[in-house]
């Protein structure tokens, strides 16, 4: 962990301790867009250590969905546009005390005051390269970024080998959601050998099938009712078990 590695032309992440999280770094025709920077303060200034190696200007940042640990930022990152999809952006806005709180709860030396300063990304999707795949599985908002050209897919907080799927509470059909963003997912993943959730293992080759595979049975076996056998459910997994029920508890509910 902590060290920025290169996992396709121009596209580079940094694992934090906190929940696996990943940093990425992007490199755009006018220079580097940070995607969801983290965890924690020295975290932050060690990535704008291995940024500043690059020497390659910051020229934008992008959240992939209004949750605190994805809202950070760094002064040395420098004062530029932090973009978001408008849905994102404005539950960023709306709960910005709250992300404020959760971080100072959760994380160490997080700058508070740069919590959630977003920017609704323009339509044309300028200056954050790649195809912006918007959907809302797990947050209002959420944004999976694809660029085809490197065979990468940023995957926020999907398609992870150490986070079961979840939901967002405030908006209902979550599995109707999950499936559909699912299914642009699969789509995009036809152009790609590498993907980076936003937690856990950078995902290559087989295993990207393997992720999406993964995440399509939890959700059917919600949808049929029955108790998903998912591996990352296992036994030293007892933290997963709380939002696990939380899953159970909203279908139950007609959260469908």
């Amino acid at each position: 962990m902590g060290k920025l590695i290169q996992v396709a032309d121009g596209v580079w992440v940094r694992q934090s301790e906190w929940v696996w999280s990943n940093s990425v770094v992007v490199r755009g025709d006018d220079g580097l867009i940070l995607i969801d920077p983290g965890i924690n303060g020295s975290e932050l200034d060690h990535l704008a250590d291995a940024v500043d190696q690059l020497g390659i200007p910051v020229v934008a940042g992008f959240c992939t969905h209004p949750h605190w640990d994805h809202l950070l930022w760094h002064p040395r990152f420098g004062d530029v546009p932090r973009y978001a999809t408008p849905a994102a952006a404005r539950v960023a806005a709306d709960a910005r005390e709250r992300a404020q709180a959760m971080a100072a709860e959760s994380a160490s030396g997080v700058p508070l005051e740069l919590i959630g300063l977003l920017t609704p990304l323009p339509s044309d999707g300028v200056p954050v390269p790649g195809e912006i795949i918007k959907h809302q599985a797990h947050a209002v908002g959420h944004a999976a970024i694809l660029l085809a050209d490197r065979g990468v897919l940023l995957a926020g907080d999907m398609l992870s080998d150490v986070l079961i799927p979840l939901f967002d509470i405030r908006q209902d059909d979550q599995l109707g959601a999950y499936e559909a963003a699912l299914d642009r997912l699969d789509e995009a993943a036809k152009h790609v050998d590498v993907v980076v959730p936003g937690h856990g293992a950078v995902a290559q080759g087989a295993e990207v099938a393997a992720r999406l595979a993964a995440d399509h049975s939890y959700i059917a076996a919600l949808q049929r009712g029955e108790e998903p056998a998912d591996a990352r459910l296992g036994p030293h997994a007892d933290w997963l078990y709380g939002p696990h029920r939380s899953n159970l508890e909203q279908v139950r509910r007609g959260g469908r």
